[in-house]
């Protein structure tokens, strides 16, 4: 092959990653502006129903305190202040931000079949196949992370800062935007960390990770997830366990995986 055929193939595969770029914005644009119409109702119903005395989650933490004979402030629960917008052009611009935001988290499977059509002609037929499951796992681990987001982790969350005061001369009156900044990023931040297994499946495949190295730094890694956890959610003990202890669950799954494509690539080195 000439240098100018090579030099076509190449920007010829450049042509094509624009163009799988351009429909996954597009679909996350299509998802935004959506999002962005009924934007009353998303912001309502979803983004601040965790201001809502009934929610599920603080219903089911009360229902589990009586069940073992504690008493529990998610039984009485309430938030008294309103939510403020400190700018002209606030509530314009977070709809916007939010818009996008959540225009990704909706549409994550598609951005991610429109990657896998990218990457698959260079794949053979078997791990076409294999990627297909993938592509499958991490969908469903990305909205298990959302489900788990949005209620355990933000309902906590709100819970705890807007309950949180050092003193009583001090009243607690909240940007509507960081309150929504605070839900959209758990949701974001926590369905990622949820991707953590097909991440290691894939950096396995390409040899920059294995399960001795897992397994070797399995301390620093929860000493990372602790970290992570400690941001995202609120500074309690108790907050942090919770999402430590799935993320450390999907950890140990991962070095699973790793352990299961290595021996693949044994029998598959063996075959040569």
């Amino acid at each position: 092959m000439s240098e100018s055929q090579k030099e076509m193939s190449f920007l010829d595969h450049l042509e094509q990653l624009r163009w799988h770029l351009i429909r996954a914005t597009l679909a996350i644009f299509i998802v935004a502006i959506a999002i962005f119409t009924f934007a009353g109702y998303i912001y309502d119903k979803i983004l601040f129903a965790h201001l809502n005395g009934d929610f599920p989650t603080y219903q089911w933490l009360c229902q589990g305190a009586q069940f073992i004979g504690f008493e529990s402030d998610f039984c009485n629960i309430s938030f008294e202040s309103n939510l403020q917008s400190l700018s002209p052009t606030g509530q314009l611009m977070n709809l916007i931000w939010t818009s996008l935001i959540l225009g990704l988290v909706v549409s994550f499977p598609y951005v991610l079949w429109e990657m896998w059509k990218f990457i698959s002609p260079g794949l053979h037929e078997k791990e076409q196949k294999k990627s297909r499951a993938f592509m499958f796992y991490a969908s469903v681990l990305f909205f298990i992370g959302v489900l788990f987001s949005y209620y355990v982790i933000a309902p906590l969350s709100v819970s705890f800062f807007y309950s949180f005061q050092i003193s009583d001369m001090i009243e607690n009156k909240f940007d509507f935007k960081t309150h929504v900044n605070l839900i959209t990023n758990t949701i974001l931040g926590v369905s990622l960390m949820f991707e953590l297994p097909v991440l290691i499946y894939f950096l396995t495949k390409i040899g920059l990770v294995t399960s001795d190295f897992l397994k070797q730094y399995r301390k620093i890694a929860l000493v990372l997830v602790l970290t992570l956890s400690a941001i995202i959610t609120p500074p309690d003990i108790a907050s942090q366990v919770i999402v430590t202890i799935p993320i450390m669950v999907l950890y140990e799954i991962s070095i699973l995986i790793s352990k299961r494509v290595e021996k693949q690539a044994a029998k598959e080195l063996r075959k040569l």
